[in-house]
């Protein structure tokens, strides 16, 4: 069983696939900080100054100056702002997979279109003949 699960480690999809999820973390730190430090607070700016993070519903019924506050109060939350940056943090990601996939596969080479047969069948011995060929060799017959 050891054996067999070494062999399925080590394949070169398993490889590639664990390289691709740290990748793809380090590539969504990186997106989520672009939304929550670079796009998010230009957008509040334009909607009245409102911080995304910091919106949220306090079900507890106290008053709370921010969303850390309620926090450290252990106030009960809905944390919509919070919410709305993952929701752009997934958009952008999946915005940017599509046009990576897209990319890759206008690089690939096309596949060749399969060849036609090099051979038919000659319609009255059934021999298989060269498809270019006007007359069978086995039978004679002429063929059209």
């Amino acid at each position: 069983m050891l054996k067999e699960f070494k062999e399925f480690a080590m394949r070169g999809s398993v490889i590639d696939l664990a390289i691709g999820v740290i990748i793809g973390g380090a590539f969504g730190k990186i997106v989520s900080s672009l939304v929550s430090d670079i796009l998010m607070p230009p957008i509040g700016l334009l909607l009245g100054k409102v911080d995304f993070s910091n919106l949220y519903i306090n079900l507890s019924g106290g008053e709370y100056a921010s969303l850390a506050a309620a926090r450290e109060a252990g106030a009960a939350t809905i944390n919509y702002g919070t919410f709305l940056n993952m929701v752009i943090d997934f958009m952008i990601v999946a915005f940017v997979i599509f046009l990576l996939i897209r990319q890759v596969n206008k690089l690939q080479k096309p596949q060749p279109a399969p060849a036609a047969p090099a051979v038919k069948e000659c319609p009255y011995c059934l021999t298989m003949i060269p498809q270019k060929a006007t007359r069978c060799p086995a039978c004679t017959s002429e063929i059209k």
